[in-house]
């Protein structure tokens, strides 16, 4: 039962990370660019493996019964999407930024790392994936399962941040040029706002 529980873990973890969201763009980027990958797939990791033990724990019917903290959190991220989304889209109508990994003129570390804690706490749906649906799912399995379950989900989370921050690189070819940064912006300025729109106009259920 152990093995199943891990294995259950792991691919229900994968199967909520993996969609493609503003987390995974955000982290694809710095592994393009080359900058502070460990820290940003550090952070990444980390907060799901919090959120995945709060909800073994059962928080999840805390989060259930106080809305209004997923409102708040719903509200906070529609800004910081729109506002990402917006810098994003300047980036892509400029083409001056990003074209070769490892610039002088790179964000410092300090704000990397404050934009991925963003992306890892202001999104309502990381709340939903990992402390309330899995936590919910974790109750199928009684004592130790129950926590070989939360483990095979946070490997699940440290494996596919690990994948994306990593092997991004090897899309370096293709990111030469400025061309494709632009497109690459370009949609992650549409993806932002169209996830900030999502939030501001439809309840989270």
């Amino acid at each position: 039962m152990s093995l199943g529980a891990a294995l259950s873990g792991f691919i229900s973890g994968a199967g909520l990370i993996v969609a493609i969201g503003a987390q995974n763009a955000f982290v694809l980027r710095q592994g393009l660019k080359r900058q502070s990958v460990v820290a940003v797939i550090t952070i990444c990791a980390l907060g799901d493996i919090v959120l995945i033990v709060c909800g073994v724990l059962g928080i999840g019917a805390l989060v259930n019964a106080w809305p209004e903290v997923l409102f708040a959190t719903r509200i906070a991220g529609a800004v910081f999407l729109g506002i990402y989304g917006v810098l994003a889209a300047r980036r892509a109508w400029r083409g001056s930024e990003g074209l070769t990994p490892g610039i002088a003129d790179a964000p410092s570390r300090r704000r990397v790392l404050l934009t991925c804690l963003a992306f890892t706490f202001l999104n309502p749906h990381v709340y939903l994936d990992t402390v309330v649906l899995l936590g919910s799912i974790s109750t199928r399995y009684a004592g130790v399962d129950r926590w070989i379950f939360a483990l095979g989900a946070c490997a699940a989370s440290l494996a596919w941040f690990s994948l994306l921050g990593y092997g991004a690189r090897l899309l370096l070819p293709i990111f030469r040029s400025p061309h494709a940064w632009r497109v690459l912006d370009g949609s992650i300025a549409v993806f932002m706002l169209v996830l900030s729109a999502a939030l501001l106009w439809h309840p989270i259920v």
